[in-house]
């Protein structure tokens, strides 16, 4: 008799069920909003702008394996897929796995010159629940 009451509500549960769950991925770009909290199994997108005909590369200096584990090497895509030598994104995948405190720290260099100055930096902190 009690699930019988209850059966009108059952919509609005699973409704509010629903609006609770985060978002399976949150993607970051050079302006990102950090430090960024990611809950367990979440997927983080990091898109940075880059032209690797110019020499320079993102390169990972520094991520924190314990809280996110790679999906897949640096994937470069160009909007202007007709036009050589132009710019365009460099995307890493990764997935936050155990809770605690890292760091993604990128930066953007020609890999033949490590001493120069850096032409980008990427600096995040990131925080898995």
């Amino acid at each position: 008799m009690f699930l019988v009451r209850l059966l009108p509500f059952a919509p609005l549960l699973l409704l509010a069920a629903c609006a609770s769950t985060p978002p399976t991925s949150v993607a970051l770009s050079d302006d990102a909003d950090c430090p960024v909290a990611l809950q367990r199994g979440q997927t983080l997108i990091v898109s940075l702008a880059s032209n690797p005909t110019t020499g320079y590369r993102w390169t990972l200096r520094e991520v924190s394996t314990d809280q996110l584990k790679s999906l897949g090497p640096e994937v470069f895509s160009s909007p202007k897929s007709d036009m050589i030598g132009g710019d365009g994104m460099s995307t890493w995948r990764f997935q936050a796995a155990e809770a605690g405190s890292g760091r993604l720290y990128l930066t953007y260099q020609q890999p033949w010159e490590p001493d120069a100055e850096p032409a980008g930096l990427f600096d995040c902190r990131i925080e898995v629940q």
